[in-house]
């Protein structure tokens, strides 16, 4: 265990770096409390490549694998199920904080690299409930979010919502709301749905060549 190192391919770096934005994204969902660590095998003597949140063990890119994290390796690349394990655990200042290492798997199935989660259990609750309390983000756009069975019950919400604030904004003219609603809907994606185009004509009353003349100006403009 002491010397294994794997030899990353294009494929597997590539592979690395796109759980980058996902450690960006889950310490921003979790808060600072949420320390995400991303480790390549390739050279275990600096194996970490991407740290969030680093002040909590004071470690930055470049940094060696710790001793408990190469035991967990070693349990899998020793066990082929096992392929994540979550455990409690003190940093050198004392600090509890759960914590969960996650395998990350390259290219003819080898484990080319961890992803650790170390969530620290020493914040107050009131500074946790701080990161998941909407008055306490009153910068940020308050969003609805509404949850379908299907994807002809996403299109028809999505035609509804759209129809009505088409419908109740006065500066766009009647001649232009079916355009307008066709324009809104390719701009949230609902055209990229199967069979969107069809389905949309027949709730909006109108042919699907005309839904298409509406996307193609669009392109246009």
């Amino acid at each position: 265990m002491e010397h294994y190192h794997v030899v990353l391919s294009k494929t597997d770096r590539y592979i690395l770096e796109s759980y980058f934005h996902i450690a960006e994204h889950m310490a921003a969902f979790w808060g600072e409390s949420c320390e995400i660590v991303i480790h390549s095998l390739e050279h275990l003597d600096s194996s970490v490549i991407k740290i969030v949140n680093g002040f909590h063990s004071g470690r930055q890119a470049g940094a060696p694998i710790s001793e408990l994290t190469l035991s967990y390796l070693n349990k899998m690349l020793a066990d082929e199920n096992l392929r994540h394990i979550t455990y409690f655990a003190k940093n050198k200042r004392g600090e509890t904080f759960k914590a969960s290492t996650s395998a990350i798997i390259g290219e003819h199935n080898r484990i080319i690299g961890l992803f650790c989660i170390n969530f620290y259990l020493n914040i107050s609750l009131f500074s946790f409930l701080q990161n998941f309390h909407p008055q306490m983000h009153a910068e940020q756009e308050h969003i609805s979010e509404t949850f379908v069975e299907n994807t002809e019950e996403l299109m028809l919400e999505a035609l509804d919502s759209t129809r009505n604030a088409v419908y109740s904004n006065p500066s766009i003219t009647t001649a232009n709301k079916n355009k307008e609603i066709i324009h809104i809907l390719a701009q949230k994606g609902i055209f990229n749905l199967k069979d969107a185009v069809v389905i949309i004509a027949n709730h909006m009353g109108i042919s699907k060549n005309t839904v298409y003349m509406h996307l193609r100006n669009q392109h246009k403009s």
